[in-house]
């Protein structure tokens, strides 16, 4: 199989350049400066065991590569906000023997949050859900470094909405000759949704910086309270803390490594290199999201919502809002929030 990685950022370049380096066909799809340093210099991998340089084809685009082939597995790792975007380029594309990448091709969502495997449903009809447990960087051109040891990454595999196929199988072999732990996992939305309860701090991060004190990490599990209850509402079941760490033990710990610092996660990452957007309306929004159909507050995921979208778009730097900030403004709106449920109680009362 041909590995086309939609999106050669953090997870994209860390999961192409390890099947590369395991001997495994690979394209790269990036954008902008980072496409062109690809091409120019190679993919730069920088992972405990070293520093690799990885020349592999790179294009921005379906029309690059001619008709794709049809042994093509496309691995869709851009963030969920361009997920759309990422579809309507690539589902149309013709892949020899007839028929397009939608109707023949295999698409495993390789992303946070939950929504793109629906999104990509509608118009893929094969659809691979992933959860990624990978620590990796991406903050210059050309550069991705992934700390995980002795394994660079654990990904659970499983078709959408569920069930396992040969196809899932068959990546998964491929990623464990690649430093990558892949279980083929027909209930693979349990994991998918346990990782976005995980992510849910990754905005916290963002906007005040390491979780390193103590009010930081009782902000975060109340923010997760808060999604752990809306899919307990939602009927949506999720791994539990304790299955995960039974699941992934020390095999992926992330090390020092000289010159790659790790600064943070996927989201600080955005503010980082200021793109201007964030996906933080597929993690915390989610919640929101699931809140608002089931009837469950949500102040502190809206909350987070609304200033991460907030610092995205005026490309504020990562960390710049103070911890004391966020935890005021965390208990003005779960206040606000109660007192607005109590109004609307109060009104049903008198109506009743």
């Amino acid at each position: 199989m041909r590995y086309i990685i939609i999106g050669a950022g953090a997870v994209g370049g860390s999961i192409g350049g390890r099947l590369a380096g395991a001997g495994h066909d690979v394209v790269l799809v990036a954008r902008g400066a980072h496409l062109a340093a690809l091409r120019r210099d190679g993919l730069r991998l920088t992972v405990p065991d070293g520093e690799f340089t990885h020349r592999l084809p790179a294009v921005e685009g379906p029309a690059e590569l001619g008709e794709l082939r049809p042994d093509d597995v496309l691995l869709l790792a851009v963030k969920t906000q361009h997920t759309e975007d990422a579809l309507r380029a690539w589902g149309p594309a013709p892949v020899a023997g007839g028929g397009t990448a939608a109707e023949r091709l295999p698409l495993l969502c390789a992303q946070n949050g939950v929504e793109s495997t629906r999104v990509a449903l509608r118009v893929f009809r094969r659809v691979y859900g992933v959860c990624v447990w990978l620590p990796a960087t991406h903050l210059e051109p050309g550069a991705v470094s992934a700390a995980g040891a002795p394994l660079t990454g654990i990904l659970h595999i499983g078709r959408y909405p569920h069930g396992t196929d040969d196809t899932a199988r068959a990546v998964a072999a491929d990623l464990e000759t690649a430093r990558f732990e892949a279980p083929v996992a027909a209930d693979v939305e349990r994991w998918r949704h346990a990782k976005l309860l995980a992510n849910l701090g990754n905005a916290v991060e963002a906007l005040t910086g390491p979780l390193e004190h103590d009010d930081a990490a009782a902000l975060l599990d109340r923010v997760r309270a808060e999604g752990a209850a809306v899919l307990d509402a939602a009927g949506i079941g999720h791994a539990s803390p304790e299955e995960q760490r039974a699941v992934r033990g020390h095999k992926v710990d992330q090390v020092p490594m000289e010159g790659t610092p790790r600064g943070g996660g996927s989201s600080w990452q955005s503010l980082t290199r200021a793109t201007g957007t964030i996906e933080t309306d597929y993690l915390n929004g989610e919640i929101a999201l699931l809140g608002r159909l089931h009837g469950v507050p949500t102040p502190l995921n809206a909350l987070l919502q609304r200033l991460a979208d907030r610092f995205a778009a005026e490309r504020r730097a990562p960390g710049s809002l103070p911890l004391s900030d966020l935890l005021r403004l965390a208990d003005e709106a779960a206040e606000a929030d109660g007192s607005d449920a109590a109004v609307e109680s109060g009104a049903a009362v008198e109506e009743s």
